[in-house]
């Protein structure tokens, strides 16, 4: 299965997290989606990069280590941690369009969220 592919699976889990207001583990997420932990990042930039682009709440704030509750570095579409969590759990994902992977093809190469600070995002945003 290609990135953006396996990235729809990392959608589907994370708003069920969401509807169930729970975070995952990046052991458990890898666990489920069949991936080593240092994988997640390729497969969680294009739901990030997505989240951004369609100013919904983001959906990879979900996705924390199990000793820090905090997401992984590579995490950079909120500041607020507990605000943007809140606003992903009120989001209705029932409700909300499930992506393509040509959605998630376009927006990593629109918006490649990886190593990026939140500021330099917002500017290619602009």
């Amino acid at each position: 299965m290609r990135r953006v592919e396996t990235a729809l699976v990392v959608w589907s889990l994370l708003t069920l997290s969401a509807i169930k207001r729970q975070t995952l583990t990046y052991q458990l997420l890898s666990q489920l989606v069949g991936v080593s932990r240092h994988d997640l990042g390729r497969l969680l930039e294009p739901i990030q990069s997505y989240c951004i682009l369609e100013n919904l709440p983001p959906l990879t704030s979900l996705v924390v280590g199990s000793r820090t509750g905090m997401p992984g570095e590579g995490f950079i579409a909120a500041s607020n941690l507990p605000q943007a969590q809140a606003e992903t759990f009120a989001h209705d994902w029932c409700r909300q369009t499930v992506p393509t992977p040509d959605d998630f093809r376009r927006a990593v190469e629109t918006l490649p969220s990886c190593g990026l600070s939140l500021g330099e995002l917002m500017r290619q945003i602009r």
